[in-house]
């Protein structure tokens, strides 16, 4: 039904549940392959090291524009559904979860969690 209601998306199909991948196989396979340009079987390392990141430096000038930066959570956690099988509950405690670790940050990783539910117009 997103998939409808948002034909914006670029994609029109979601998976409610991480088991739908493999359920409906068929119809996402060849979706997930021309999206990303590469087989399903062909793997995915990840590096969660940032100093390994190759980023070449903001100018002075566009560094000057960046006022803030947002993380956002798109992907669920193993413990719950994605996003459109949560319920209020479920979101709630991701939240928590989610604010609890970001405490943990140093550094120049360290910021401001601001909630939607009770930012104000001026944050």
């Amino acid at each position: 039904m997103s998939g409808c209601q948002n034909t914006d998306s670029g994609i029109g199909v979601y998976a409610a549940s991480p088991d739908s991948y493999a359920a409906f196989s068929q119809l996402f396979t060849p979706i997930i392959e021309e999206y990303h340009k590469i087989k399903i079987d062909a793997g995915h390392v990840s590096n969660m090291d940032h100093n390994q990141l190759n980023c070449p430096p903001f100018s002075e000038e566009d560094a000057k524009m960046i006022k803030s930066t947002r993380i956002r959570v798109g992907r669920n956690l193993a413990q719950f559904p994605l996003g459109p099988g949560l319920t209020r509950e479920q979101r709630n405690e991701i939240e928590k979860l989610v604010t609890s670790a970001l405490s943990t940050f140093t550094g120049d990783l360290k910021g401001t969690y601001y909630a939607l539910s009770s930012m104000t117009p001026e944050q």
